[in-house]
């Protein structure tokens, strides 16, 4: 036992903390519960109401010991502040619960930690004002745990979105499903027309994020399928990129669409280029092309930080029509306010599945909302259950 323990020990039994305390009943330890291992959890019978006690607990290898002290507490907790172990019993409250990981080794202060497949004798002692009483050794061995059963609810909700995505892939294989038209999205073969009557380019402009973000794959899709219309028309295309990974993604994105639609000779490696590296220099350098060059229409999709309202309201300056998409709620009402067309949130991941319509990709999306709309379903069902009391869909919701 380390000297600060010792002094803890002694202190209390002079102090007489806990007179009168008896030793708890219901004495249980056993592995923890859905851990990595190295731990036992020790539980037992609360004290009365208004009892005070000082608890230590004690670990050996053998049942005749040495016996050497793993913690002492004057507040354990409950077994029902851990749902996630204990459940939700009522008489949970009534529990007492320790977690034990290591103990002292009897030299100095150093300690030991439990290793796993290892049997371990444990004792619980309690502080009366006759001194402590110790219980009988009880053992129990550390293991790791393979899956951890306080997460099931998470496995049925994946498992269970999954098939309704899978049902509804099957179903867009079958016949073409229903999609609400999305404004923006209708407007790009109108905007793309127009620059072809116009005899004048298209400006693409990629949002700040790198390749590795949602957005920005959103947006590059999107791109694709621009590219592909822009080489059907024989429109000029101009991609602005802030990245140069992300630049030769789209310069690949753009030379496969254009093979697509039997127009390889029309793809220019040029045409999707680095503007600058920098928020405010790449700003600059597109507001600068959209004076100077003046395309007649400008998509923006990707995330944007404060560059947007500077962008859109030069774009709005020189007649272009404008169609913008971000997930950045921040950068919305900029584009709301200065652009023609706006995607906002989820409809700039829905416009791949939405524009071309194939089957795995419109499943996944009509399966998704099916999804959110049973969660906010199973929300409202479970808020009326709890204002009257039943807890039961909270509980099997709960974040553990």
């Amino acid at each position: 036992m380390s000297k600060i323990a010792s002094w803890i020990t002694v202190t209390v039994m002079a102090l007489h903390v806990a007179a009168g305390a008896a030793m708890p009943l219901a004495i249980e330890v056993y592995d923890t519960p859905n851990d990595a291992g190295g731990s036992l959890t020790l539980t037992w019978s609360r004290a009365v109401a208004g009892a005070s006690s000082w608890y230590s607990v004690y670990v050996a290898t053998a049942a005749d010991g040495p016996f050497r002290l793993a913690t002492t507490t004057a507040t354990p907790g409950l077994k029902s502040a851990e749902p996630g172990l204990f459940g939700y019993d009522d008489d949970n409250d009534g529990y007492h619960v320790l977690h034990i990981s290591d103990y002292a080794t009897g030299n100095g202060e150093e300690r030991e930690s439990l290793k796993d497949g290892t049997t371990y004798f444990v004792r619980l002692g309690v502080q009366t004002a006759a001194g402590e009483v110790v219980g009988a050794a009880l053992s129990a061995t550390p293991r790791g745990n393979l899956f951890n059963t306080s997460k099931w609810n998470n496995l049925i909700l994946g498992i269970g979105l999954s098939f309704v995505i899978l049902l509804y892939i099957s179903m867009a294989r079958r016949k073409d499903l229903f999609i609400r038209r999305i404004a923006g999205l209708e407007a790009l073969d109108e905007a793309l027309g127009r620059a072809t009557e116009m005899g004048k380019s298209v400006l693409f402009v990629h949002g700040l994020k790198g390749m590795d973000q949602i957005p920005t794959i959103a947006a590059v899709s999107i791109l694709g399928r621009v590219a592909q219309r822009t080489a059907r028309f024989d429109t000029d295309l101009r991609v602005a990129n802030v990245d140069p990974v992300v630049m030769s993604v789209s310069q690949e994105v753009v030379k496969e669409a254009y093979l697509q639609e039997g127009r390889p000779d029309a793809y220019r490696p040029d045409s999707v280029f680095m503007a600058a590296t920098e928020q405010f220099s790449y700003a600059a350098a597109v507001e600068g092309i959209m004076v100077r060059d003046r395309p007649a229409a400008h998509i923006l999709m990707g995330y944007f930080y404060a560059e947007s309202l500077l962008l859109t309201e030069t774009g709005s300056t020189t007649g272009a029509i404008q169609i913008a998409g971000t997930d950045s709620y921040t950068q919305l009402p900029f584009f709301v306010t200065t652009c023609d067309y706006t995607l906002m949130g989820e409809e700039l991941y829905a416009a791949s599945a939405y524009l071309s319509r194939e089957p795995k990709l419109l499943g996944s999306l009509k399966g998704q909302d099916v999804g959110k709309a049973l969660i906010i379903g199973l929300l409202v069902v479970g808020t009326v259950l709890a204002t009257f009391g039943v807890d039961t869909l909270t509980h099997l919701f709960a974040a553990l």
